[in-house]
């Protein structure tokens, strides 16, 4: 038999990875095991995951109770659907579950498989509902640059990162932007939160004038951006946008599958960040990565609508084969009773705020160190070159976050760097550990150190 890593660099097309150079080189880390925080490689090296695989192993790796409910609902029921009003027992009770969870006003779960399906079919719902209020002109959607959303046609081109529209002729026509919250890149000096906070909101009701209301459905947003940076809004940020949206009869959409089921120490997001939205996509924490799994939570208001209006269409015309799947959402269902048994809502929170000053502390002295930010166990730093009293980017060619990335992969640690810039983030399970969190601030510390060094060597330190 041929070696696995032939196997892989030969007839594996990787997502978000660079083709020719996979191609001659194969993969960077072919994992075998993992339990709790750390993955262990085919050559039996251990690493300690400080992204929680992609954001989503929020009760760590290795849980016997989650594969066992796995493998009981596997035998007794292991796939039926959901079409035709047809049902099974574990999704009715995880539907019920989510919304007990939910913000107030959710009403009904629509379930899919990915975060990016479900961001689909948030603009599906989003056109039905205005179809059946007779305002078919009422299909823009408004996201924000550096916003991830999935990349499926649709989600890729609500997604604000140039890297997942390059090549594909994305985004769609009736997909608009406006700037993200970015303290570094979108604030300006010397303008404080309020002032700050009134002209995202100012440039949001600018563009929906400009468009015209009676075009534009949606907003939708991270409570905090995931790929984007880990970019968190200043305080009111989202009951200002609020109330641009309400103004102007749009609803908000919360992309909760970062944010959702602990994340940032609550439930959601939303609740976190004072969002009141119509609608919400949850995905990765619903099940912890261990089985593939979305949600969308429909809002009274919406599903109200689409409820009364049903004599018009007949039968709502969108669906998928795993929807509702009874194997995954038995999956869901032990993961949430992890959750709630071991109290990680609430320990995501106080491990999120020594993690975020452990990161403030160990970087200080950096003099790269543009910012370090984050809310909950959901953080990054990101890396810049000094320029008088501001901070100017590295020119992407130098690959700083990527440098940083592949050096505390020696050392074995694992972190991302994110794309449209030059930030680490960190993600880890809730079942950290301080002495784990101290171990990956300390090993990116390193490698950042290291990386500074050689740019310094490399005269690529001087402002341009």
């Amino acid at each position: 038999m041929s070696d696995i890593h032939d196997l892989d660099r030969r007839y594996v097309f990787h997502p978000f990875s660079v083709a020719q150079n996979h191609q001659q080189s194969g993969a960077t880390m072919m994992a075998r095991s993992a339990e709790g925080c750390w993955i262990t490689d085919d050559a039996g090296k251990r690493y300690l995951d400080a992204m929680a695989g992609l954001w989503c192993v929020n009760v760590g790796y290795g849980r016997e109770r989650i594969a066992d409910a796995l493998a009981d609902q596997a035998r007794q029921l292991s796939y039926f659907h959901g079409f035709s009003s047809m049902a099974t027992e574990p999704a009715a009770i995880l539907a019920e579950r989510v919304i007990s969870k939910a913000p107030e006003g959710f009403s009904k779960v629509f379930f899919g498989a990915s975060g990016s399906d479900a961001n689909d079919t948030q603009a599906k719902i989003v056109w039905y509902y205005n179809n059946l209020r007779d305002m078919p002109q009422k299909k823009k959607i408004i996201a924000r640059d550096r916003g991830y959303h999935g990349v499926t046609v649709m989600s890729a081109g609500l997604t604000g990162l140039p890297g997942l529209h390059a090549g594909f002729d994305l985004p769609l026509p009736m997909i608009r932007h406006v700037s993200a919250p970015h303290n570094l890149w979108t604030r300006n000096a010397g303008e404080d939160d309020a002032a700050f906070t009134a002209r995202m909101a100012q440039e949001l009701d600018d563009l929906i004038v400009a468009e015209g209301p009676d075009t534009v459905a949606a907003f939708i947003a991270e409570p905090v951006m995931g790929a984007g940076g880990v970019i968190v809004p200043p305080e009111g940020y989202f009951p200002a946008m609020q109330q641009v949206l309400d103004r102007h009869d749009v609803l908000l959409i919360a992309d909760e599958v970062i944010c959702g089921f602990g994340r940032l120490g609550t439930w959601f997001g939303s609740d976190r960040m004072n969002m009141k939205p119509d609608l919400m996509s949850v995905a990765k924490g619903i099940t912890s990565g261990y089985a593939p799994l979305s949600a969308v939570l429909v809002g009274e208001k919406v599903w109200s609508v689409i409820c009364e209006g049903s004599a018009k269409y007949g039968a709502f015309g969108h669906g998928y084969t795993y929807t509702a799947h009874p194997v995954t959402a038995a999956a869901a269902l032990a993961n949430l009773d992890i959750v709630e048994e071991e109290n990680l809502v609430t320990r995501a929170g106080e491990m999120g705020d020594y993690m975020n000053a452990s990161l403030k502390k160990a970087f200080a002295d950096l003099p790269i160190t543009a910012e370090t930010r984050g809310c909950g166990l959901m953080a990054a730093v990101e890396f810049a070159k000094p320029h008088g009293d501001s901070w100017q980017k590295f020119d992407p060619a130098a690959g700083v976050g990527p440098r940083i990335v592949r050096a505390a992969l020696e050392d074995g640690v694992i972190c991302r760097a994110l794309p449209n810039g030059d930030a680490i983030s960190f993600s880890p399970p809730f079942t950290v550990t301080h002495e784990e969190i101290d171990l990956a601030v300390s090993t990116v510390r390193k490698a950042a150190g290291t990386v500074h060094d050689a740019l310094r060597a490399e005269n690529a330190l001087a402002p341009q």
